[in-house]
């Protein structure tokens, strides 16, 4: 929220302006651009293929007064706030249903919110640009005033200046804004005032409409009839044309003469320069612009043909083959990203594009502007000047509008085709990290209760590096390293089959020793299934030579291929240094490969620091298309909602330096404050309250209320073996704002239940919450449904399912299990 602020302004407060009316506005506005089917979500393809709308419009004000007003951030209004949200937390796609009402709730990426969220920076950007704009065009129109001193021309300017503020006032889009901006600056470009006489000045490009206005042929253009803006207003049908034009009473080559000059010396000249003024008066005019650019985008085509080069490279297996022949395809039918190919392929010279509007679509559009432009007059005279605005007409639509049209087009499909990239990045991403840690079959019991399963990673070497095993123990931390780089000889060399049988019993005896619970192999080349048989035959010798050395915890040992995209980025990565010092990269490598296994999520974020390293991870073929800034952003944002729904254990994470890496993106935090807290902790070893984060780690209270139902206190790492008091509501994900409200539902269960109605100091309420804890199934008949309508409470149904799922298990993981998804990332043997 802090850059946010820095990057569009400080929001006005309750002293400055009417909040309440601002919010109005922009709600409006979001919901609007939401509709307009401009946002990828919501574009108008999606809505005719079935996906709904139903945003309402006083949830996005919720959202604005809680992220402006109350400083919420987005995770902590969609956890905390849904009551007031609802519409904004639904997926479009239809991806969720209402899985509060089950036992194990699905992990959410919210689209919607984040889309209102990004609309929200827009709008405070695109009102802070209208606000420096007003202030300029007020000074430069001064400035101007003082040095015009005609009063036909200062009634003009004072004419054209409202209309420019007015139209300034009524943008609702950056797009909108540019063409103001381009309108004021046609009519008043910047001058030199300022400049001392005698000082040296830089030579000015000037513009053929400037050189024409300054030798005094805007008067000319005034004879032709309707303004620019009086045309737009007529064919946009903002305004009906009531009064009819006159026409001159003389010729136009004779009400020209009189403005004949050293540089137009004969009427025609000057005839000519007008209308150039007019056609560029009326491309400039917004009003005509945006009905121009509504008519172009709904009915633009776009074709393509290969050049003599194109057809000769791009066969069918060619990246381009797809693109290579398009006849006529709608601009609104482009939701992929296959304008980005169109658009790489004409940089290459392998592709000619053309954008055109349909024959029948301009002929009516030349014919409306016909309609709306020229005189209904009959006379030799205005059979005269229509033929003038005839030939403005066709100067300013296919010189000036359409060429300017077609820019924008390329724009807006390169702008269509990067957000639905963006979003499709976003979705491989999720689908990475949204995996929960691999979880062993239901028959693979641990006697000690272990964070995650004991893992031995293996990475194959060539030599140099040589095959090396990994032991590390259930928090990720390194128990001990193998070398075997002669471990998948195949060569019938004696020496070569000694030093192969050498490493085999190592590798037995190390398994042997550590017993691990899985074996993740990173799957490089067509050697790893070889190295896969010889652990397989280890293990087998194992059973058969020494079963009492083969723990029950070794049974069932899954063998499973990892992918060693994140590992390799991580061993060539600046944290890895630090965190694992002194090893060599194929260690490095393997840890992570054994750490991803355990925790996916902790091990991609780690990669989300300074060096930025998670960017180097090819996701999508079309990735290239996307800027660093952009691809970085969306990776936050999937980092941010998996993060704060899957929660942070602080104590396990005090005393394991790389289960901090998800910190960064907890609720209300960020890189800074996190790293200000993870020092705080590792210095006190433990915390056993979050009240602790206020008190002693220096939180603020609005930093706290953001980020404490995503901390989790329990006893583990060093706690686990104090005997503090640990409050139980701190081990799940209910918001110290709503304790009272858990111990209330807590009582009224446990007196049904029990029958006791001594329930009224702290210790008595503690024992009320373990009792629930203790028996999930006495919860999981609580009927929600009924409870609020009894406590009067309906408008807090959402906070009440979500105390009662976490009453019946505190931060139950909601990722999707291993046995589902993991296939994305592991390959079981």
């Amino acid at each position: 929220m802090q850059i946010l602020d820095e990057s569009t302004g400080r929001f006005p407060s309750d002293e400055d302006v009417d909040i309440d009316h601002i919010i109005d506005q922009e709600a409006k506005w979001i919901l609007s651009q939401l509709n307009s089917g401009l946002v990828p979500l919501f574009s108008k393809r999606s809505v005719e293929g079935g996906l709904e709308i139903s945003i309402k419009e006083e949830d996005i004000k919720n959202f604005l007064n809680f992220t402006h007003v109350q400083k919420f951030d987005v995770p902590f209004i969609a956890m905390y706030r849904k009551d007031e949200c609802s519409t904004l937390l639904k997926d479009p796609e239809g991806n969720y249903t209402d899985d509060m009402n089950h036992d194990k709730p699905a992990l959410r990426w919210h689209k919607v919110l984040w889309a209102v969220h990004e609309l929200d920076e827009k709008w405070r950007l695109l009102q802070k640009r209208k606000t420096a704009l007003l202030a300029y065009y007020n000074k430069r129109f001064e400035e101007e005033s003082r040095r015009v001193y005609e009063e036909n021309r200062l009634g003009l300017n004072q004419q054209l200046f409202k209309s420019i503020v007015k139209a300034l006032e009524n943008a609702e889009s950056e797009r909108e804004v540019d063409g103001v901006d381009s309108k004021f600056n046609l009519h008043f470009p910047p001058g030199e005032v300022g400049v001392d006489e005698g000082q040296y000045k830089r030579p000015k490009r000037r513009s053929r409409y400037s050189i024409c206005s300054k030798a005094g042929l805007w008067e000319v253009v005034s004879k032709f009839g309707y303004s620019s803006e009086q045309f737009g207003l007529q064919i946009s049908l903002q305004e009906m044309r009531v009064d009819e034009l006159e026409d001159s009473k003389e010729t136009p080559e004779d009400m020209a003469s009189n403005f004949t000059c050293a540089l137009f010396q004969d009427p025609q000249d000057v005839l000519k320069g007008a209308r150039h003024m007019a056609a560029v008066e009326i491309c400039y005019e917004p009003v005509v612009r945006k009905h121009f650019r509504s008519i172009y985008f709904d009915n633009a085509e776009v074709s393509t043909c290969p050049t003599t080069d194109g057809n000769t490279i791009t066969d069918s297996f060619h990246e381009f083959a797809g693109v290579k022949w398009l006849r006529n395809k709608p601009l609104h039918k482009f939701d992929d990203a296959q304008w980005l190919l169109i658009q790489k392929a004409e940089d290459e010279k392998l592709l000619q594009v053309t954008i055109e509007l349909p024959e029948e679509v301009l002929n009516k559009l030349i014919s409306d502007s016909h309609e709306k432009y020229l005189s209904y007059g009959v006379s030799k005279f205005a059979e005269l000047w229509n033929e003038q605005r005839k030939l403005i007409l066709q100067d300013a639509i296919f010189n000036h509008i359409l060429p300017s049209l077609e820019k924008e087009a390329r724009s807006l499909l390169a702008t269509k085709a990067k957000n639905w990239l963006l979003l499709e990045y976003g979705r491989l991403l999720w689908d990475k990290v949204s995996v929960a840690p691999y979880q062993l079959k239901e028959n693979d019991l641990s006697s000690d209760n272990e964070a995650a399963p004991r893992v031995m990673a293996c990475c194959w070497g060539p030599g140099k590096p040589s095959t090396t095993f990994v032991m590390l123990d259930s928090y990720g931390e390194i128990v001990d390293v193998l070398e075997a780089g002669s471990i998948s000889l195949r060569s019938q060399n004696v020496n070569d089959q000694q030093r192969k049988k050498n490493d085999q019993q190592n590798l037995l005896k190390f398994m042997t020793e550590h017993q691990p619970r899985v074996v993740v192999l990173g799957a490089v080349n067509l050697s790893c299934t070889r190295l896969k048989d010889d652990i397989y035959e280890i293990l087998f010798q194992m059973v058969e030579e020494n079963p009492r050395d083969v723990g029950r915890e070794m049974d069932g040992l899954s063998v499973v291929y990892g992918d060693e995209s994140v590992p390799r980025l991580y061993e060539n990565s600046l944290i890895s240094s630090v965190q694992i010092a002194g090893q060599p990269g194929i260690v490095k490598r393997a840890v992570a490969l054994g750490r991803y296994l355990q925790n996916p999520l902790a091990m991609v974020a780690t990669l989300c620091g300074p060096g930025r390293e998670i960017l180097s991870w090819k996701l999508s073929p079309l990735e290239r298309y996307l800027a660093a800034d952009e691809k970085y952003a969306m990776i936050g944002q999937i980092m941010v909602d998996v993060a704060n729904q899957v929660g942070l254990d602080l104590n396990l994470a005090a005393n394991h330096e790389w289960l901090f890496a998800p910190l960064q993106f907890i609720s209300g935090l960020g890189p800074r404050k996190a790293s200000s807290l993870q020092k705080s902790l590792v210095r006190a070893g433990a915390i056993f309250s979050r009240k602790d984060l206020l008190t002693t780690h220096g939180l603020g209270r609005k930093i706290f209320f953001n980020a404490a139902g995503f901390l989790r206190v329990r006893r583990s790492g060093l706690a686990a073996s104090g005997s503090q008091f640990f409050d139980l509501l701190d081990d799940t994900r209910i918001h110290p704002e709503n304790y009272a409200l858990a111990q209330e539902i807590a009582k009224d269960i446990y007196r049904e239940d029990v029958g006791d109605d001594n329930l009224d100091d702290d210790d008595a309420l503690e024992m009320a919450v373990e009792h629930l804890r203790d028996r999930p199934n006495v919860l999981k008949s609580f009927n929600v449904d009924a409870y609020a309508q009894d406590k009067n409470c309906l408008s807090k149904r959402e906070t009440l399912c979500t105390v009662k799922l976490e009453l019946i298990q505190g931060f139950l993981d909601w990722r999707s299990d291993a046995d589902c998804n993991f296939q994305l990332i592991l390959q079981p043997i």
